[in-house]
């Protein structure tokens, strides 16, 4: 292979690469920074998902057109050309698929927090819900509560409802209320921060509680991939943040 031949090549290879890494950046930004703030992604399982859509969009991609960039080349527009499209909807897959499974509530049901995903919330349920609740944001999960039963015929209903459908409570948005309504029910269900070393090294606990001197309990957070745990300032009535360690 001449040196203008593998010049252009590289050059081809070069610039694809950087728009490919320049759009997997911005991609982690909104996947990591946006919609699963950390540990976010641990506890929903999406860095797989993430790398996978990584392998194909800045590896495999610029690879091809190293391996089939010829200047003189007659079908060069076509190849790069079905290179691209195939790239794109792949990437656009991928990220589709991500958004679609988005965590956007994290919500506080009787003695715990469970992730609540985009696509665990029925239609249904959000045309009932009220205004802020009737919408599924494009940010940061928010943090909400669900209601409590009136009575047990209520209760029964709800259990009911999951039984049969797979819909918890946590995943109706007309069951919501702001969560400072339920710190006195908070208060009364949270663990004391020694329980942690049940399930989790005297290491890790106390890697984490020097970054958060201000947690004075927790309560479990429930997510689909793990499970993890919830500090939080019953004293201030503050959520101080989720931590990769089990409950």
């Amino acid at each position: 292979m001449s040196d203008s031949a593998l010049t252009f090549r590289l050059k081809a290879f070069s610039y694809h690469l950087g728009i490919s890494v320049l759009i997997a950046l911005v991609s982690l930004y909104i996947i990591f920074m946006v919609w699963h703030p950390a540990p976010l992604a641990t506890a929903v399982g999406v860095t797989h998902i993430f790398v996978m859509m990584l392998a194909i969009d800045v590896v495999l991609g610029p690879l091809l057109t190293l391996i089939i960039a010829k200047k003189d080349k007659k079908s060069l527009k076509f190849d790069l050309t079905v290179i691209i499209v195939l790239q794109l909807a792949a990437f656009v897959y991928g990220i589709y698929n991500i958004a679609i499974s988005r965590p956007v509530y994290i919500a506080f049901d009787t003695s715990r927090f469970e992730v609540v995903q985009a696509n665990n919330i029925p239609k249904s349920s959000l045309d009932e819900a009220s205004a802020p609740y009737n919408t599924l944001g494009w940010g940061e999960p928010k943090w909400v509560a669900v209601i409590p039963a009136e009575s047990i015929e209520k209760k029964n209903n709800r259990t009911f409802v999951e039984l049969q459908t797979g819909v918890a409570p946590s995943m109706q948005p007309n069951l919501y209320e702001p969560l400072d309504n339920q710190w006195l029910i908070m208060a009364a269900k949270v663990h004391d921060l020694t329980e942690l070393s049940k399930n989790n090294s005297t290491q890790s606990v106390d890697s984490v509680m020097i970054d958060y001197p201000a947690a004075t309990g927790w309560l479990p957070l429930v997510a689909y991939e793990q499970d993890m745990v919830v500090l939080i300032d019953i004293t201030h009535q503050q959520v101080i943040d989720i931590v990769n360690l089990r409950p």
